[in-house]
């Protein structure tokens, strides 16, 4: 296709893109169109099922095609998102029909303000098309086409979108083509790369260094050549976007004259000498002169220099395209975490941890008075009708699972600004632990009896609305993960620490595992039969174990408030506990203006929120200067000092056994092991008799270094305990998260043995056999 044919159907198309999108949208069945990614009641999204055909005889082909329309300054992602983002996909239901790979277009490349995050998808209009073949058969009857799509759909803040797309096409003795939707396709078509050698071009990629160093940027040059000695097109805009490749975090290229371009990437930490091919799209050409779209495949080959040969990973035949794309990885500006973390355990077994681990989390102690709330709640309907019952189960498991999704998008948010989170980061936040514990006082002085939450004081009397008491319960399983998230049960670091360092899905998935794990005992109780019949029957007790309930919810806030001391010191805690005072009040008043009507009620509670504001803006600011600067070593455990890396190597250089704990204050599961374990006299004789040096790694507050050093082992959150031997340094045992002494004990115990002190000249080889690597 030359330049001006391109143009010409670029132009035609276009009109005829217009015309089909005004009309042939509203002409589709009412099942082959659906919205999605509301945002403020208002869905950010369309996509349309089209077929370009009307009728189809069995054994021919025709094409189906998943059309988006999105909200202006909203986009979707391509294969290869880029920095951030997830993957457009689609999966086809379609009985009777065989349906091909997508045809992705050239895709848009969207910045930042800031140029930091590059990504890559689409914006107003855009179809992905597939080959379809119906199988050979009677001519009679329906074909049925169904395609179930997930999508992110990004302005500045991105929501997931879910589309199911269903219609149905006659069979008959021919096939009779849809001419407004097959000219559409053709126009999407016509912007999907092909390969490069398809239109006579050839790509080569030289290297300006002998091999790509791990972890550092490189350079080189791409040419690119046509078929008969040909000029290649100039170039315009952003007209090169890469494929994932594998060892590569990125590459670029930029125009250094017809058919020349300098091309700059960075290798990944763990690149091999000779990296996988370069892949990636094309766009030749211009707006004025037309476009062509090619499929670029060059291996990453280092630049012969002059009268000599190449480096040394010449020599090294580079994987295939194909090989490169089956070993690919999701490119993004994720936590910083060796391949060897994720390669450990598989995505169902990550699964399975976290569900168990969240199943665990209900007897932390952070979770259990959000759990005996719930079971009380539960013991006071147990008397009505089994489909409520199961109705505030639903209601209280969906809460939990949305805060999980709701948590683990904003983790993919802050990973894509470029920053590393882990479990329980929100705890670094003063303002978020001020937030938590305004709620906790809130609930508990609720069931103090200050104030009713949905319930008119001057009709007390009438029925409790229904769709207040799912909410009810729904914020119940909201503030359960709240709660949990300061906890780290058994197979929960391990799940999380693997979800964390692999892409968006996996993400998303282990934190909805995760969710079914904390609410499944609840759900127990209320499924299994017999299970309610056990328990104690309503009566007078039950307002004074409410009562008890939020006395316990006022001890987690006494907890917070601790926690508050560790980020923001004394006078962090001081000004948290005035703003409690007014929250107290706050209720109070609420509750005082239930009871009364008209403008006196409205009156009442406008004082009530001008308060609430006017307190939260005078106390709750938390400056840099208020937090504690030295770690928090914890008085329970003696003889620890600061963790840093110098301060390791130094105790490793002299000969002594290392333990390193990576612990925080609002880290509950820490502080048990501090105090249960780490405190005890049988691990001080340890650490004593073996010369341990003992350092703690205080993530209370944000930490970049900690968080690096968390993520190298496999692992998103506190607690992580290493021991590290002098004799095989660079291979530490990972403790698990919930300690015995006899446990650290013997771990200490084998690093002492290993140091070169004991075994003499071949410590290194028989510890780097011997000595527990994780």
């Amino acid at each position: 296709m030359t330049h001006q044919q391109s143009k010409r159907l670029g132009v035609v198309g276009g009109i005829g893109l217009l015309l089909v999108a005004a009309v042939a949208w509203a002409d589709l069945p009412a099942s082959a169109v659906a919205s999605s990614a509301p945002d403020e009641g208002d869905p950010r999204i369309e996509g349309a099922l089209l077929v370009d055909a009307t009728q189809v005889k069995p054994g021919d082909t025709f094409r189906v095609g998943v059309r988006f329309r999105l909200d202006p300054g909203w986009h979707v992602y391509w294969k290869n998102p880029g920095d951030s983002g997830l993957e457009t996909e689609v999966a086809w239901d379609t009985p009777g029909v065989t349906v091909g790979p997508l045809q992705w277009p050239f895709p848009q490349t969207f910045r930042t303000p800031d140029g930091f995050i590059t990504t890559h998808g689409y914006d107003g209009e855009a179809i992905l098309v597939a080959d379809a073949k119906a199988v050979e058969g009677p001519s009679t009857g329906l074909l049925t086409v169904s395609a179930a799509v997930e999508a992110l759909v990004c302005e500045v803040h991105c929501i997931p979108a879910e589309l199911m797309l269903t219609r149905s096409i006659p069979l008959g003795p021919q096939t009779v083509r849809d001419a407004e939707t097959a000219a559409v396709f053709d126009t999407e078509l016509a912007k999907v790369p092909r390969p490069a050698k398809d239109s006579g071009h050839a790509a080569t990629v030289a290297l300006d260094a002998p091999q790509l160093t791990a972890g550092q940027d490189f350079t080189g040059t791409l040419t690119l050549t046509a078929s008969g000695g040909a000029a290649v097109p100039a170039v315009e805009g952003d007209f090169f976007v890469a494929d994932r490749i594998p060892g590569v975090v990125r590459v670029g290229l930029a125009s250094d004259g017809p058919g020349r371009f300098k091309l700059k990437g960075k290798a990944e930490p763990d690149v091999q000498a000779s990296a996988p091919g370069l892949t990636g799209v094309m766009r030749l050409g211009t707006a004025a002169t037309g476009y062509q779209y090619l499929e670029v495949a060059a291996p990453l080959a280092p630049m012969v220099a002059a009268g000599g040969a190449a480096g040394t990973s010449a020599a090294v035949k580079p994987p295939s395209v194909k090989d490169s794309i089956a070993a690919v990885k999701p490119v993004g500006a994720a936590i910083a975490t060796p391949p060897a973390a994720e390669s450990s355990m598989g995505l169902g077994l990550a699964l399975v941890f976290a569900f168990f681990g969240g199943a665990l989390l209900n007897l932390m102690p952070c979770v259990f008075p959000v759990l005996a709330l719930k079971a009380y709640g539960f013991t006071r309907m147990v008397q009505q009708e089994r489909g409520r019952v199961g109705a505030h189960a639903a209601a209280y498991a969906a809460g939990i699972i949305g805060t999980m999704l709701l948590l683990a998008s904003v983790v993919l948010a802050v990973r894509a600004g470029g920053a590393s989170v882990g479990w329980g980061f929100q705890f670094q936040e003063p303002l978020f632990v001020a937030g938590v514990c305004a709620v906790l006082v809130a609930f508990a002085l609720n069931l103090f009896g200050v104030f009713n939450v949905g319930l008119d004081g001057t009709a007390l009397a009438g029925k409790v609305d229904q769709s207040h008491g799912l909410m009810h319960s729904a914020g119940e399983g909201v503030l359960a993960v709240v709660l949990a998230t300061p906890c780290s049960a058994p197979l929960l670091g391990t799940a999380v620490g693997f979800a964390f360092a692999a892409g968006p899905v996996t993400v998303l998935a282990v934190f909805t595992a995760l969710g079914l794990g904390l609410a499944l005992p609840f759900c127990v109780l209320v499924l299994v039969p017999g299970l309610a019949k056990k328990l104690p029957k309503p009566g007078a007790w039950m307002e004074r174990f409410k009562q008890v309930l939020g006395f316990a919810l006022l001890a987690t806030t006494v907890w917070l408030v601790w926690v508050m001391g560790g980020l923001a010191g004394v006078d962090g805690m001081a000004r948290l506990l005035a703003f409690l005072v007014a929250v107290g009040l706050v209720t109070w008043l609420y509750g005082q203006g239930q009871a009364q009507d008209g403008v006196r009620k409205m009156a009442t509670v406008a004082v009530a929120a001008g308060v609430l504001v006017a307190s939260g803006l005078l106390t709750l600011r938390f400056d840099d200067q208020d937090s504690v600067e030295a770690p928090r070593l914890g008085s329970t455990v003696a003889q620890a000092q600061p963790w840093s890396a110098d301060a390791v190597n130094a105790a490793l250089a002299a000969g002594q056994p290392v333990f390193i704990d990576f612990t925080a204050d609002w880290c509950l599961t820490c502080k048990f092991n501090e105090r249960t374990v780490l405190s005890t006299d049988e691990v001080r004789d340890a650490f004593n008799k073996h010369q341990v040096a003992f350092f703690i790694a205080d993530w209370t507050r944000r930490d970049a270094s900690i968080t690096t050093k968390l993520a190298e082992h496999g692992r998103a959150g506190v607690p992580m305990y290493l021991v590290l031997s002098p004799g095989a340094p660079d291979k530490p045992e990972v403790l698990p998260e919930l300690l015995t002494p006899g446990v650290v004990a013997d771990a200490v115990k084998r690093a002492a043995e290993c140091a070169p002190s004991k075994l003499g000249s071949g410590a290194n080889v028989l510890c780097a056999a011997g000595f527990p690597s994780h």
